[in-house]
């Protein structure tokens, strides 16, 4: 009798991650290594030169209007390239930009259709390498979203937002170097769904130092990694079965542009530094 140690690895890892979960315990990640070996590239985006904005757009922004995002203001203009990456800053504007007032100003970028180029894949490897940006009630996103989410049937097989990865642990004891990762579906008013985030901690300092954070999603389920190591894997909700657009963002804790627990501070700015995004699909899919 042949033994599957690949599924009865997996089989441990989730019931660790499960406990350390339910436990609200970050863990290192502890799988396997993703393998490349299945997968053809799609879509690369290095940053080498000026932002491609017939690819990326404002996410929930348009042309070169400000909106308000949780406790910010999101503004597609303040994300630029420099040095060969992406850098969207997190900074307080006591003149306003676009429309708005003084507050802190941020953005979020998407490949959905409003640009000419647009983006999006169903299943395959999708990966981001990067520097969060520091401070309290901060946190950036590398994320999948398509209009399917917003529909409130039951499941998230239409549309599933996918958080890959989340950084919002900035200055907490014990969790301070961990992201976490997330589903949501069914909108986001009564019928919104959640699985409830998963937190892994990351060895170096996410916040000096670049890391991958990636998604391998095929049609029966999501498998998450950080550093190309396997983090957890899931079915929740059943797994999205419709093209999704890409997402890179930064808010802050808060509503309608007002931080939760942050004072005006002129002149500070943090910055989310994004070295490289790539998109892979299964060979057997081409």
């Amino acid at each position: 009798m042949s033994v599957n140690f690949n599924s009865i690895t997996a089989f441990f890892t989730s019931i660790i991650v499960i406990i350390c979960s339910w436990l609200s315990i970050p863990c290192y990640p502890m799988g396997d290594e993703v393998d490349m070996e299945k997968f053809t590239e799609t879509f690369i985006e290095d940053f080498e030169k000026e932002l491609d904005r017939s690819v990326w757009s404002g996410h929930y922004q348009y042309g070169e209007t400000t909106e308000s995002r949780k406790g910010s203001y999101w503004n597609q203009y303040l994300a630029y390239t420099e040095n060969g990456n992406l850098v969207i800053p997190v900074k307080y504007l006591e003149e306003g930009m676009g429309g708005k007032g003084a507050g802190w100003y941020s953005a979020g970028i998407d490949t959905d259709s409003d640009a000419p180029n647009s983006f999006s894949q169903k299943f395959g490897y999708f990966e981001c390498r990067c520097i969060l940006p520091a401070g309290a009630d901060i946190w950036s996103a590398f994320w999948l979203m398509n209009e399917g989410v917003y529909n409130e049937d039951g499941h998230g097989r239409d549309g599933t937002e996918i958080d890959i990865f989340e950084s919002d642990r900035y200055g907490k004891k014990y969790l301070n170097n961990a992201v976490s990762s997330n589903l949501h579906f069914d909108g986001y008013n009564e019928a919104h769904q959640m699985m409830g985030a998963k937190e892994f901690l990351i060895k170096n300092n996410p916040y000096e130092e670049f890391n991958t954070y990636g998604l391998e999603w095929n049609e029966n389920e999501y498998i998450f990694y950080i550093n190309g190591k396997e983090t957890f894997r899931t079915d929740f909700g059943g797994v999205s079965q419709n093209e999704e657009y890409l997402i890179l963002s930064v808010e802050m804790r808060g509503e309608n542009g007002i931080p939760s627990d942050r004072k005006n501070a002129p002149g500070e700015e943090t910055q989310f530094i994004v070295d490289y995004v790539k998109v892979y699909q299964y060979k057997d899919l081409i």
